[in-house]
């Protein structure tokens, strides 16, 4: 690597943290804060003008209305040639709760013991400022990018609206990405998390008073409450879970990290009925190297073989809905699982410039949350996950990010930006113009 370069990059964050973390607390003013999310076009609007201000074009849509995503493309000088990368973020932040419980309003940021506060700071809007500052020093270094850099600034990662896939299905690609989020500047990749109901209904419907006549003998009714068969249906997820738990393991995941969880449960319809319906809202974590089709497929089947073995529900099967767009609008979210690939070339040049910026081995293993990198991921686009700022930190009252930390990730991001757009594709060379 350019050792001139990597030594005004240090010098210049250093010199210039102010200005960073001017940049940071812009970016916390903005409360855009999901739920009840539809309020991100304000900031949205910021970075765009930001990113024209350095001679990117941009591309801003509605992914729901007050919810655009902003897409910056840089060209590069020799784009056929040379590496192209995508840096993603998301602009939504966690609920703040009862503000009383804040030191200070959570959408103003302040420095306090080597720390920034203010809702956001940690996930994920200071990897935005930071990554967006990194892009405007290199622009200012004269650093010239042969091949396409781009940044998308997305909506609706805290509620599984995936504005990621949505720059995926416009058609948005490059050779590598990097998404920002909150990885205490690990190296990761991720499992994946699915939500789903599962709902049984009952094809007549019963007055209380002759729930005798279904459950003793000679009673003549075949009818069940659809609660009490729900029953079933959760021990036969627990029986799946428990084998999942023997059979299936990843490295980097304590054994039983896929689970299937029976979160919220609806049924019946007033106390003078036998219960004719009854939801079962689950959420499945699954393995990097497995998809969400593939787990549906399991959960399904087995299933379908406890209903086929109830002479009840064998005609009253369970239906299936997996997923959504959104867990505001249609209770339910995806979000895909993220195999890295250490032996890829974009891999290998992060865990470098982490080295030689930081004069330490970075951390490369698998993130105990999600983000919206599986949706590259699973787009084709080799992906990684590195960020500032520590999870336990991230949904927290009075979050907050290490400053420090802070630096050193835009000094990473800045170094590894000018050598991946500068390296020719399929090639470890790599040139700084």
């Amino acid at each position: 690597m350019n050792a001139d370069l990597i030594e005004k990059i240090n010098s210049e964050i250093d010199s210039r943290k102010g200005e960073l973390l001017g940049l940071l607390t812009e970016l916390v003013a903005y409360p855009t804060v999901s739920p009840p999310a539809r309020n991100t076009d304000g900031v949205q609007e910021f970075i765009k003008a930001y990113l024209e201000e350095l001679g990117f074009t941009t591309d801003k849509w509605d992914v729901y209305p007050g919810d655009p995503n902003v897409v910056g493309m840089l060209p590069g000088k020799s784009a056929e040639q040379y590496n192209s990368l995508i840096v993603n973020g998301h602009v939504d932040v966690a609920e703040v709760g009862d503000t009383k419980e804040w030191g200070a309003s959570p959408f103003e940021a302040y420095q306090q013991d080597g720390h920034i506060y203010g809702r956001g700071v940690a996930d994920m809007k200071g990897g935005i400022a930071a990554s967006l500052f990194a892009i405007k020093l290199l622009k200012e270094l004269d650093i010239t990018l042969s091949g396409d850099l781009q940044f998308q600034s997305v909506i609706g990662e805290e509620v599984g609206e995936a504005g990621t896939q949505a720059c995926v299905d416009r058609g948005y690609s490059a050779d590598y990405a990097v998404v920002v989020d909150t990885s205490d500047l690990h190296i990761e990749g991720q499992g994946g998390v699915i939500t789903g109901w599962i709902t049984i209904q009952s094809k007549e419907t019963y007055h209380d008073g002759i729930r005798r006549k279904m459950i003793h003998a000679g009673g003549g009714v075949k009818g069940a409450s659809a609660i009490e068969k729900m029953m079933k249906i959760i021990a036969g997820l627990q029986e799946l879970e428990r084998h999942w738990a023997v059979t299936k393991s990843y490295e980097g995941f304590p054994p039983g990290t896929n689970t299937i969880n029976p979160a919220v449960i609806e049924g019946g319809r007033h106390a003078a009925f036998v219960a004719d319906h009854c939801a079962l809202w689950v959420t499945v974590h699954f393995y990097p190297n497995e998809d969400y089709e593939e787990v549906i497929k399991e959960i399904e089947q087995h299933i379908n073989a406890v209903a086929a073995a109830d002479p009840w529900l064998r005609y009253n099967p369970p239906e299936f809905v997996w997923g959504g767009k959104s867990m505001i609008v249609d209770r339910g979210e995806i979000f895909p699982s993220l195999e890295i690939d250490i032996e890829h070339p974009g891999t290998k040049l992060l865990a470098d410039s982490f080295e030689k910026m930081l004069h330490e081995q970075p951390n490369i293993g698998m993130s105990t949350t999600v983000t919206d990198a599986g949706w590259l991921g699973r787009a084709g686009i080799p992906t990684a996950i590195f960020g500032p700022g520590k999870l336990e930190d991230a949904h927290a009252v009075d979050e907050k990010l290490e400053i420090q930390q802070l630096l050193d990730f835009t000094k990473v991001l800045a170094i590894f930006i000018a050598e991946w757009c500068n390296t020719k594709k399929e090639e470890n060379h790599h040139e700084i113009f």
